[in-house]
């Protein structure tokens, strides 16, 4: 790393990371489909958040292209330093563009994974959600799967992503959650989970953070990540850009310097 890392830093799956995170979902063509526009720019963008400015934590899906940003992943950071934590997300099928679709059962889940690690090039997901818990799969299903794959050691920890509060306490009560990923920003403000994940001791990962764009365009950069770095140091937003100047941006609110 060249830098300090932007809002200081905290413990996610085992690993001490920046608490500002980058999230890779614009990192694809439009409606999160197919390849970006300049390729060299994604993978650029992708080498500064880690060389340049310190970003340890770096968030995708398997549904982004699909399989777009994780093919990018590894172009840009492969081999992957001990101090990077790469998380991805299973279980959501992509039809189209701007089409999202849970999928939960198991053998699907189980092919995502095995997947993934062969994108990402990894011997195991240090960070692996449940991109949804998927209502016509019983819920039981999806997690037994999902420990079964850490039992194997394909997954290191597991996260859940887009879950109620009822959600997460009847998973915490089977087994260690590392992470929740759901939305807040300051358009969208209240989430019980916030408060829950606070009392259980998970790291909170608030994703869509300026609201698809709109709120850097109404209230600039450093109010929604500001607003959302106070709301406990449990909280660790991950937002996304593809371009360098907007990187560099976030990169300066979350340190405070904008």
């Amino acid at each position: 790393m060249t830098a300090a890392p932007p809002a200081g830093t905290i413990t996610i799956a085992g690993k001490t990371v920046s608490r500002l995170g980058f999230g890779t979902m614009r990192l694809t063509g439009p409606g999160t489909w197919g390849d970006p526009d300049d390729r060299h720019t994604a993978i650029s963008v992708l080498r500064q958040a880690v060389h340049t400015y310190g970003i340890t934590h770096i968030d995708t899906a398997d549904a982004y292209g699909p399989h777009t940003v994780e093919h990018l992943i590894r172009e840009a950071l492969y081999p992957y330093t001990e101090h990077v934590l790469i998380a991805t997300k299973v279980g959501m099928l992509r039809p189209a563009p701007n089409v999202w679709v849970p999928h939960g059962h198991p053998a699907y889940l189980r092919a995502c994974v095995e997947a993934s690690l062969r994108r990402l090039g990894a011997e195991r997901l240090e960070l692996c959600y449940l991109h949804r818990i998927d209502p016509d799969v019983a819920p039981d299903d999806q997690i037994a799967l999902m420990q079964a794959l850490q039992d194997e050691g394909k997954i290191g920890h597991i996260g859940l992503s887009k879950v109620t509060p009822e959600d997460l306490r009847a998973v915490s009560g089977e087994l260690p959650i590392a992470a929740v990923q759901n939305v807040l920003n300051m358009s969208d403000p209240f989430d019980p989970a916030l408060e829950l994940c606070r009392d259980l001791g998970i790291p909170y990962v608030p994703y869509r953070p300026f609201d698809a764009g709109a709120l850097a365009r109404s209230r600039g950069v450093s109010a929604p990540l500001q607003w959302l770095l106070g709301l406990g140091r449990h909280v660790a937003p991950i937002p996304s850009t593809s371009r360098p100047l907007h990187l560099e941006q976030i990169v300066a609110a979350a340190a405070g310097e904008a």
